[in-house]
């Protein structure tokens, strides 16, 4: 892929937000970048024609035309392609799997970060998913560890409830936060990724990001041979992954079914 004095290469992280997630770690900036990896949970700002970084952009980000990054996934146009990290109707999938394994939880809340243009369309798809699984729904947005902690411990007060994870900055900073209070509270609760599984979450299902980056890898390769970006399509997300932790469902006293088993990529156990 070239050397180090041909290129200047950097990988970069960010969110559409006004603000950085409380650790602080935002996008990274630096100067004259001439090519940049960029991962977005799920969008990242600074494509404007100003940013010294905007030179040339693989991004792996979510519905990057609704948040104004390209022109169409097609022929994406100017300096940015990419592959979308998720699809919004796995909302819907989500509710499937958590009626599937928590048949009995009738209470719903969808952990949202409400300054994320793209966390309207899962929690249209989730909404319109929800009369076909009879369940209530309650939007619970959150911005920060206390909201977090505030808008769970409210949501426990009362019986029957489970918990949806949108992916955002917000709920993946704080993913042991959230995974602590589900077990605490005993919510069950479907995650957007595996790391969420791995780290005490019941149930993850979503895109396989190491393959995700792997295909992305494939874009740097062709822009530092010359391709523009703006002639690279945006890849949707074709592998997903079902993440299932065995030990947090024994601690919830939910008993999976072993067809369901089967057809989960992994099983923690």
């Amino acid at each position: 892929m070239g050397s180090r004095s041909q290129y200047s290469n950097r990988i970069s992280f960010g969110w559409q937000r006004s603000t950085p997630p409380a650790n602080g770690r935002g996008r990274v900036s630096g100067n004259e970048a001439r090519r940049a990896l960029c991962e977005c949970y799920p969008g990242v700002g600074g494509t404007e024609s100003g940013d010294p970084l905007a030179a040339n952009r693989v991004r792996a980000g979510s519905d990057p035309v609704k948040l104004g990054f390209v022109a169409n996934l097609a022929r994406p146009g100017g300096n940015v392609t990419g592959f979308a990290n998720f699809e919004h109707p796995i909302g819907g999938k989500w509710l499937d799997l958590l009626k599937d394994t928590a048949p009995g939880r009738s209470r719903v809340a969808v952990i949202l970060d409400p300054d994320n243009p793209s966390q309207i369309a899962y929690w249209q798809a989730i909404e319109a998913a929800a009369p076909s699984f009879r369940v209530q729904l309650t939007r619970t947005d959150v911005r920060n560890a206390a909201e977090i902690e505030r808008a769970i411990n409210a949501f426990a007060q009362q019986p029957n409830g489970a918990l949806l994870v949108a992916p955002n900055a917000v709920t993946i900073f704080h993913r042991d936060l959230i995974i602590a209070l589900a077990a605490r509270h005993r919510l069950p609760a479907i995650y957007p990724y595996r790391f969420f599984a791995a780290s005490g979450g019941f149930i993850s299902y979503g895109v396989d990001l190491p393959d995700l980056y792997r295909q992305a890898a494939s874009y740097v390769d062709r822009i530092l041979k010359g391709a523009k970006p703006g002639d690279l399509p945006v890849q949707l997300a074709s592998k997903f992954e079902l993440v299932v932790n065995l030990k947090t469902a024994n601690a919830l006293g939910l008993t999976i079914p072993e067809p369901f088993l089967q057809h989960a990529d992994e099983v923690i156990e």
